[in-house]
């Protein structure tokens, strides 16, 4: 935790919060500031700041908060994801918190397990809370807009236009690459230039060749970090 995330109502005008539970926990437990110590504190959906420490007790934390700068600009990058297992799923949700993407699509495909969708952790409160996990670690207020999409292919002809108008399309493929004169091969590297990118990530075998055309027909460019596949668990999709 890198920094104390507040509820919009936990700040009140005079500036001094009391903290308990998970978050005290982890200033007295870990932290362990002295009297006059300045923490990373922040409101969620809004500014950040510093928290001097005021009182140290038993349990709890008192902080005169002051909020002095503005929320980390968002990365120019959005995610359509395979709906992964949910233990990946916690990671990928704090993990985009973290970076500061913008908004994240899980979306159903051809090898994704039909009770991936019946998870609670889909449930809006287990979404928020893996969310602000990741807030705390980045040092970030905003959290990604997550939407869920059962089929993919419905969502790819009426919907992916209108939620990603003039973005730049990626869909990362460890197989994408190109020949160069002479029979080498390399990757292909794409990444926005001034605008926004549209990422689409899958683990190899999420997506079916017909998803995939489907898929960069909207249109998307394929491309890759590495030339191999990346190690995921066979069960990620299914």
């Amino acid at each position: 935790m890198n920094l104390l995330l507040l509820e919009p109502g936990e700040l009140p005008p005079d500036g001094l919060v009391k903290l308990a539970g998970r978050r005290a926990v982890h200033v007295l437990g870990v932290l362990r500031p002295a009297a006059g110590d300045r923490l990373q504190i922040g409101v969620l959906g809004g500014r950040a700041g510093t928290g001097e420490v005021v009182a140290l007790d038993v349990g709890t934390v008192t902080l005169r908060v002051t909020l002095t700068r503005d929320p980390p600009r968002r990365a120019p990058v959005d995610l359509l994801l395979a709906l992964p297992r949910p233990k990946i799923l916690r990671k990928v949700l704090q993990a985009a918190a973290a970076m500061g993407l913008g908004r994240l699509i899980l979306i159903g495909s051809y090898r994704v397990e039909k009770s991936y969708f019946g998870s609670p952790l889909l449930a809006p409160e287990a979404l928020a809370a893996e969310l602000r996990l990741g807030l705390e670690q980045g040092l970030d207020t905003i959290p990604p807009e997550v939407t869920v999409r059962r089929f993919f292919k419905p969502f790819v002809e009426d919907e992916l236009d209108a939620m990603f108008p003039g973005a730049q399309r990626l869909l990362a493929n460890p197989a994408a690459s190109r020949s160069r004169p002479g029979g080498r091969r390399r990757r292909e590297r794409c990444w926005p230039s001034g605008r926004r990118a549209a990422g689409r990530v899958t683990r190899p075998g999420c997506w079916r060749s017909a998803a995939s055309r489907r898929s960069r027909s909207a249109p998307a460019r394929s491309a890759s970090t590495r030339p191999s596949p990346t190690r995921w668990g066979r069960s990620s999709c299914g």
